[in-house]
């Protein structure tokens, strides 16, 4: 049953959805960047939203019974313009009650301030990380199950710290996600007695990396902090790198935390390390046990994306609507304690709890609780490549 639901989701995305328009009650946009420098990462992270929207459906206990089907759009991860435009067919033709998404930081503000405000939608992100994001003027619409940068930057001074490094260099992707994780760690690295070298941006998309490999060689370092993209400039500023002897150990934040890389770079990568939200939590490890062979349930993002979709529904059975006026101001609620604890698998046994006046605490795959304007408070996997493959090395 798992494996034909999950193929019913896939389907109506793929239809751009034809089959939500007559067969589902409720339709969710998935706004991910399915084209551009993640688009390795974005097939497992929208696999996992959708099962929960098909394990909600199986459930037939959501607002009396409703089905959620997806509708998915591309954010391109870094073209703004494409991703408020996606968003607004999301919204305006496809009808749908709420956004999983966006994905990268500077996508998703735009697609907040210029779509989601103005139509009073709400969207919970499941991996932009942006710390502007934490402070952006939302209406109460934006949520997120990532993590602040602000957090990610002291892990990864952490991470740096213990392994004897004090010294790096630091590049990072030219965009709000680049930015701001830059700042956030240099201004933690240093006040931890670090000391960084060069903080240099580099722009996606080009086919030569050899002037920034070469400003960061000059500046010195003992290793490379790489603030980018797996699958676009920050694989090419180590593809530069590692040809001319620059550095040979890389540090590797999330964007840059995927298969593809090693994949792509093999053993020279291994010895480089990182961090990527994620959790050995019980809920984590039932998600990868649902996911089978469907689609990499441990995968970056994947139990962000579950978690994401999974609290917006729980949220329209506690408001008694899938309107997100009404249900936007319960996602707090459901998130977070008092109430019984649910984790994936569980999403029938939480929405009948609500219909019967009870309350949940949604604990789902990555850990979930919700701080502050509501985002994630901040698990992350430690990693380092062996033998060219990610390998995990703690949790923090």
């Amino acid at each position: 049953m798992k494996k034909l639901l999950l193929a019913t989701a896939a389907t109506v995305a793929l239809a751009g959805g034809a089959f939500a328009d007559g067969h589902a009650d409720v339709k969710l946009g998935i706004i991910f960047g399915f084209t551009g420098p993640i688009e390795s990462l974005t097939p497992a992270m929208a696999s996992g939203a959708e099962q929960a929207m098909a394990e909600v459906t199986a459930s037939g206990k959501l607002l009396g019974g409703k089905a959620v089907a997806s509708v998915r759009a591309d954010s391109t991860c870094v073209d703004s313009a494409a991703a408020t435009a996606a968003a607004e067919r999301l919204i305006t033709s496809d009808k749908v009650s709420g956004i999983v998404g966006a994905d990268c930081s500077g996508v998703t503000t735009a697609v907040l301030t210029n779509v989601a405000l103005a139509n009073g939608m709400v969207m919970v992100s499941p991996s932009a990380t942006s710390p502007a994001l934490s402070t952006v003027e939302d209406n109460g619409l934006f949520f997120r199950t990532a993590p602040s940068d602000a957090r990610q930057g002291a892990v990864m001074t952490e991470v740096i710290m213990d392994r004897g490094f004090k010294e790096v260099a630091l590049t990072y992707t030219n965009n709000d996600y680049g930015k701001g994780l830059a700042d956030a760690f240099q201004a933690a690295f240093e006040a931890a007695g670090g000391s960084v070298t060069i903080s240099a941006a580099h722009e996606d998309g080009k086919a030569d990396y050899s002037a920034e490999v070469g400003a960061l060689a000059a500046a010195g370092g003992e290793i490379l902090v790489v603030a980018g993209y797996l699958d676009q400039g920050g694989k090419g500023i180590i593809e530069g790198s590692l040809d001319s002897g620059a550095f040979d150990t890389f540090v590797l934040p999330d964007g840059m935390v995927g298969d593809s890389l090693p994949e792509a770079i093999g053993t020279d990568l291994d010895g480089s390390f990182g961090q990527v939200p994620g959790t050995d939590s019980e809920g984590a490890g039932k998600l990868v046990e649902m996911a089978g062979d469907n689609y990499d349930g441990s995968a970056p993002f994947v139990a962000e994306s579950y978690d994401a979709a999974s609290l917006i529904m729980l949220a329209m059975q506690a408001a008694g609507s899938a309107d997100p006026a009404e249900y936007k101001g319960k996602i707090m609620d459901v998130a977070n304690a008092p109430g019984e604890k649910i984790f994936p698998g569980e999403l029938g046994k939480a929405l009948e709890i609500i219909a019967n006046g009870g309350d949940v605490d949604f604990v789902g795959a990555s850990n979930v609780e919700l701080i502050g304007a509501g985002e994630s408070a901040g698990n992350y996997r430690e990693i380092e490549i062996k033998g060219g493959k990610l390998t995990t090395v703690k949790y923090r």
